[in-house]
């Protein structure tokens, strides 16, 4: 099987081209295909994907799609796993957001958009992602024997025996991967790539995603809520608040894990919580080039700097 064989035969020819720009984690590949006179992203699931959840996230993704919420959908193949959508010219959400002349008007779409996620409805026998599972799984499973710094190991052992609160509302249908590289912005709306990992999950789980990884203050959070409850929020939620720890947690877990599927070698003895790059530092030095994601380096660097910025929290 070709690449071009998951196209629709319109699309296919020779004036079609087909360039891969991305990996997912799963082993998906994803393509910019330009054929037609047009731009479309092709993903194809990796072997070892499931075709139960993929079925899933597909069902969901549509959801999304149809919400406006994501890409249109224009071509599935599901034998061989693979679907077609428009290709979405990013303008920079994070440009937008940081921009001091738009950063409320960017805080306020980007709260409606989470809200308009949680109002999709259940699929039918979706299954709940437990966050704190998740975080237990990778800690007992990819990292076991791992060597880690004696801070890393206190960010997880932290949220794995804090108590979580109470939860006061209902679970919703979550993304439950807002990382700035899965919101596009076209210039008018905010869309959301990857929906393999979408389930019921706590709401201030989302929100919490968000504030970990565009480093919100405690202000900036607040407006972020106020725009989700459409409504003033004049404090931070416990709940938002141990979502915020725990969201963090997870993601640096995951990035040191794969950092050890690269070759790793892990911890060696000279890495403190006062000699690790804050997350902003992190950002900083990938923008840089001096660390680049995708290497065992970079993933290393960006789970130690999740990790310490889950104590912070």
């Amino acid at each position: 099987m070709t690449v071009e064989d998951c196209l629709p035969a319109n699309l296919r020819g020779p004036t079609t081209t087909v360039t891969r720009i991305a990996a997912g984690m799963s082993g998906a590949g994803v393509y910019r295909v330009e054929a037609a006179g047009q731009s479309f992203v092709l993903k194809i699931a990796g072997e070892a994907e499931n075709g139960t959840d993929w079925r899933h996230a597909l069902h969901v993704q549509r959801l999304a799609a149809d919400a406006g919420l994501a890409p249109r959908i224009l071509h599935v193949d599901e034998a061989r796993r693979a679907v077609l959508t428009a290709f979405v010219a990013d303008r920079s959400f994070m440009a937008f957001s940081r921009n001091p002349s738009t950063r409320d008007a960017a805080l306020t779409q980007l709260g409606r958009t989470v809200r308009r996620i949680h109002a999709l409805p259940f699929p039918a026998d979706t299954r709940m992602r437990d966050p704190r599972e998740m975080l237990a799984q990778v800690w007992n499973g990819s990292l076991a024997g791992f060597a880690l710094p004696g801070f890393a190991s206190d960010a997880v052992q932290r949220v794995l025996a804090e108590e979580p609160p109470a939860r006061d509302r209902a679970l919703v249908l979550g993304h439950n991967d807002l990382n700035p590289t899965n919101l596009i912005y076209d210039g008018e709306s905010l869309l959301l790539l990857d929906w393999a990992t979408a389930a019921p999950i706590d709401a201030f789980y989302d929100l919490a995603v968000l504030s970990v990884f565009l480093r919100m203050d405690e202000g900036t959070s607040l407006r972020l809520l106020s725009a989700y409850e459409d409504r003033p929020c004049t404090g931070l939620p416990r709940g938002f608040l141990y979502h915020r720890r725990l969201a963090a947690a997870l993601a640096g877990a995951f990035q040191l894990s794969l950092a050890r599927q690269m070759k790793h070698a892990g911890a060696t003895g000279a890495e403190t919580l006062e000699t690790t790059p804050s997350l902003g530092e992190f950002y900083q030095r990938m923008m840089s080039g001096a660390l680049k994601l995708g290497t065992a380096e970079g993933q290393w660097a960006f789970g130690l700097a999740l990790l310490e910025e889950s104590l912070s929290l």
